[in-house]
């Protein structure tokens, strides 16, 4: 399997990792925005072609085909699996052919509360970004004036986003372990939205959760390895930057150097150690490609949180699952709505429609994560259940660390009933959004 590299382009920077927001808490380290070049480990080459990969792999094996061909007998036969190859392609590419079945009876947050409480609901994938997490006091990366980018004047960068680029963090780290001690794991807290992902684990409905976030506020919150795809890294291990060396480090070591502000150096060949979180121009860890092969297969149900879905290839994953799978965006915006038929010549997917007279299973709740997820697990009868989840995990993190301090928007009383759900789903003429 050939390892392809990813490369990245900075224009608001959506990328996140595991433990402190990478470069735009919402971007993920590794990802790229739509119209860079972008390309992944893929599976040897298949019978038929990948929807799921770039434009021009696909065409590079109908031109495989072609050659094939030629070189066989029999110039009709030869011909016709051409054809039938062809099909295909614009078959699987297009979405032609494909039924698109409607699970959902109301695209509203209570149709998806419906379908989640029925027996055809049982594996729910989540994908997450920066805005779950910033209830916690982690900035995003985008916002004019209290995001990331906005406030790095001190480390007089060439540009924000260097801070995450690899290349300029092999020639200047000092920068990136700076910030990484305001953002360093374990000064903040999981957040409601957090929790209601550990109960969806705990419901047996949790099939896995993909995040951009580098905070690793996900394993915190009580989600193991195997429920989590950190897409853009983490924090936990850290390795020497020498690919002749590639000593391993631990968390604890690397904090003891991360707060002593000494640069980590490698006690074996003296290079940079850096934190195992993908920098823009890095690969995306083997495990997001492995796990996305097989987990969007089976998916029944998408829950979208605080992201921006602007880089790649995370944002390709809503395109992943079966045309039939319903997808819910809790969010402070719309966002997904890529052209169908461009996103899909891109082989990026299909994008969500919201408003069409043809969307038949994308749902928006616009408002705050933490009370999108306590409107939706009220519907789901589930509230008191998360209320009481989120106030004695918090009590116990409180505990372990001697403080009483709480997040600065979310623990304050979870029992507060969230305001009315802003919900938007497909409006016609003259039909107010529910």
């Amino acid at each position: 399997m050939t390892n392809h590299s990813i490369q990245i382009g900075f224009s608001s920077l959506p990328i996140s990792a595991p433990l402190f927001p990478v470069p735009s808490r919402d971007r993920a380290v590794g990802d790229s925005p739509v119209g860079d070049s972008l390309e992944g480990p893929r599976p040897a080459p298949m019978a038929e072609p990948d929807p799921s990969d770039p434009l021009e792999t696909q065409a590079g094996k109908v031109q495989e085909a072609q050659d094939s061909d030629s070189d066989t007998e029999g110039g009709a036969a030869g011909g016709e699996a051409e054809m039938d190859f062809l099909r295909n392609f614009f078959s699987q590419t297009l979405g032609l052919g494909t039924q698109k079945e409607r699970l959902l009876d109301d695209l509203t947050l209570e149709g998806v509360a419906r379908f989640m409480l029925s027996e055809r609901c049982r594996r729910v994938i989540c994908l997450v970004g920066a805005g779950i997490s910033t209830s916690a006091g982690i900035p995003d990366f985008r916002s004019p004036s209290t995001g990331l980018y906005a406030n790095l004047q001190k480390y007089h960068l060439p540009y924000p986003e260097a801070i995450f680029e690899i290349s300029y963090f092999k020639k200047h780290p000092e920068p990136f372990f700076a910030l990484a001690k305001e953002l360093f794991p374990g000064q903040f807290k999981p957040t409601l939205c957090h929790y209601f992902i550990r109960l969806l684990k705990e419901k047996g409905l949790l099939l896995r959760c993909y995040t951009q976030n580098i905070d690793t506020l996900e394993r915190v919150a009580g989600l193991e390895p195997e429920d989590l795809v950190e897409a853009h890294g983490t924090y936990y291990t850290s390795h020497c930057i020498s690919p002749l060396c590639r000593q391993e480090y631990a968390l604890s070591w690397m904090k003891e150097k991360i707060f002593s502000e000494v640069t980590p150096k490698c006690e074996k060949c003296q290079s940079v150690v850096k934190p195992d979180i993908v920098f823009f121009g890095e690969n995306l860890p083997a495990r997001f490609f492995s796990c996305m092969q097989s987990d969007f297969l089976k998916v029944d149900l998408l829950i979208i949180m605080g992201t921006s879905l602007q880089v790649q290839p995370f944002a390709s994953l809503i395109g992943k699952a079966p045309l039939s799978t319903p997808r819910l965006l809790i969010n402070k915006e719309k966002t997904g709505q890529t052209d169908p038929f461009l996103g899909m010549m891109m082989g990026l997917g299909g994008g969500m429609d919201f408003d069409s007279k043809k969307a038949y299973r994308d749902v928006a709740w616009l408002g705050d994560c933490d009370q999108g997820c306590l409107a939706l697990a009220d519907l789901l009868g589930w509230k008191k259940e998360l209320e009481d989840l989120v106030q004695k995990e918090l009590a116990s993190i409180d505990a372990q660390s001697g403080s009483g301090s709480p997040n600065p928007t979310t623990a304050a009383s979870p029992r507060k009933s969230p305001p009315p759900a802003k919900e938007e789903a497909r409006t016609t003429e003259g039909e107010k959004p529910k």
